[in-house]
């Protein structure tokens, strides 16, 4: 019986409880009947203090309220930038590929298409700041490649664009780097003793990466893995081209006595 006026008794309290909860005041939106010039205007003072987290609330609510002209647009190229510097890379080349999509032709489109490539050319710094991890073999260079064919297509695209000195810029660093990389892999495969891997990491750097500063050693290696695995007359040859386009390598007089050693 106790039991039973105990179930009775909470039926009553708890009613009580929520409806006291349905009596706290909302939260209010102080941005309420705010105009599509108003809402942007606090949202670039957000981004000028760098206070990120704020504009991209304010650009929400715009573009949730003023899904059409002018200032809608800005909004979502904003909110790309905004992304961007509050470390949500994946959602600022989510933002830049829908805006792409949606506004092919819009003046500043060849924005979202640059700050596409600096969203991967930032994420790939990883491999650009560690070009010689444990097992380089093992790295994940995607986002740099992404960036690399994302800046291409920028200039393709907009080569008159005022973002395609820059990224031409970050293309060139992005190629050296890379080709860099795959040197470095190389030479990964050369001291493990994987000599075939060495020749073939190295012919991609000469095939792909030819006007980069890293061919040379991209020869070196190859010279060495060559005698390694007992071919003297390709190691002569990638020597032979080692000589002729980098006369003054320190390398050659290593390799020469190598080469000679192996003939």
């Amino acid at each position: 019986m106790r039991r039973i006026s105990k179930l009775l008794l909470a039926g009553p309290l708890a009613a009580v409880l929520l409806a006291g909860c349905s009596l706290l005041p909302d939260k209010i939106d102080e941005t309420k009947g705010w105009s599509a010039q108003r809402l942007y205007s606090e949202a670039k003072e957000a981004i000028g203090e760098g206070n990120y987290r704020t504009a991209l609330e304010y650009l929400d609510k715009l573009q949730a309220r003023y899904p059409f002209g002018r200032y809608s647009q800005q909004a979502q190229l904003d909110t790309i930038f905004c992304q961007y510097r509050d470390n949500e890379p994946d959602a600022a080349i989510a933002a830049a590929d829908r805006f792409i999509k949606a506004n092919p032709r819009h003046p500043y489109v060849d924005y979202a298409y640059y700050m596409r490539g600096l969203v991967n050319f930032n994420r790939s710094n990883t491999l650009i700041d560690r070009l010689a991890p444990v097992d380089r073999a093992k790295t994940d260079t995607n986002t740099a490649r992404q960036s690399y064919n994302d800046f291409s297509e920028l200039i393709r695209k907009f080569p008159d664009s005022k973002y395609a000195e820059d990224a031409r810029q970050r293309l060139l660093f992005l190629h050296n780097s890379l080709a860099m990389y795959e040197t470095n892999v190389a030479d990964f495969y050369l001291r493990r003793g994987a000599y075939v891997a060495a020749v073939n990491r190295a012919a991609y750097v000469l095939q792909n990466y030819a006007r980069s500063p890293a061919t040379e050693n991209a020869l070196g290696i190859m010279t060495q893995a060559y005698v390694k695995m007992g071919m003297p007359q390709l190691a002569a040859d990638s020597l032979r081209v080692l000589e002729r386009n980098y006369p003054q390598s320190p390398q050659l007089p290593t390799l020469n006595a190598l080469v000679k050693g192996a003939g």
